[in-house]
């Protein structure tokens, strides 16, 4: 399941018209029952995505168990991050949450790779 989850998030990639170069480096527990992905994404406007993923393998489904999205701009300010950092206990959707360009902290639950990369395609197209 684990290997779906990771084909998942390249055929995201793999099919994006916004993604210019994509690095990813993929590690694996040698049960192949946990991965650590760690990748960065370069944008047609020169703004990227910075993402580390660490999974688990529980019975037939993939394991979010800890995450951080990040999306900066072309000059390295942050525009949005979804991560699931045990902060921010207030949020109803603890420990998941998405930061603002603006400070602001609101719920939100980890999008999936191809909601993510639509995101970015609408604030490219802004």
């Amino acid at each position: 399941m684990i290997l779906a989850y990771i084909k998942e998030i390249e055929k995201a990639i793999s099919d994006s018209a916004i993604v210019l170069s994509s690095t990813i480096q993929k590690h694996f527990s040698s049960t192949k029952k946990e991965a650590y992905l760690r990748g960065n994404l370069l944008f047609l406007d020169m703004s990227s995505l910075e993402f580390a993923v660490y999974l688990t393998e529980s019975g037939r489904k993939s394991v979010l168990d800890k995450y951080r999205l990040q999306y900066m701009d072309s000059e390295n300010s942050l525009v949005f991050r979804y991560d699931n950092a045990h902060h921010h206990k207030n949020i109803p959707t603890f420990p998941h949450h998405k930061h603002l360009h603006n400070g602001k902290v609101i719920s939100a639950t980890p999008p999936k790779f191809s909601e993510l990369l639509e995101e970015i395609t609408a604030v490219i197209a802004r």
